[in-house]
């Protein structure tokens, strides 16, 4: 193996990795931000870990930056919580710092 391919393949072993990191990060933050609305919704026990794996499961398959956002708010809004997209913006933000020191602390 030539020192290119050993290069290359560092490259893509690294580029994996974060990619693997940053799921997740995000997975996490996803699981934070659903307890958080969870517990705005008035959700408990078994009712807040299905509304948990909703939220996760709806970011996994979503494609824009925005969707769980807009589902949050839609969902709260829905319950007759007065929250605004910028609010719900800045908890995911917030939840984002926190998931990423928690990932990179196990």
């Amino acid at each position: 193996m030539t020192t290119f391919d050993e290069r290359e393949r560092a490259f893509e072993n690294k580029f994996q990795h974060d990619q693997d990191l940053l799921f997740r990060i995000r997975t996490r933050r996803d699981r934070l931000a659903g307890l958080w609305a969870a517990n705005l919704l008035g959700l408990t026990g078994a009712e807040a870990d299905a509304y948990v794996r909703q939220i996760i499961e709806a970011d996994i398959g979503a494609v824009g930056p925005h969707d769980i956002r807009d589902r949050l708010a839609a969902d709260l809004h829905a319950k007759g919580i007065d929250i605004s997209d910028h609010r719900v913006e800045r908890e995911l933000v917030t939840l984002l710092e926190v998931a990423r020191q928690q990932v990179h602390a196990e």
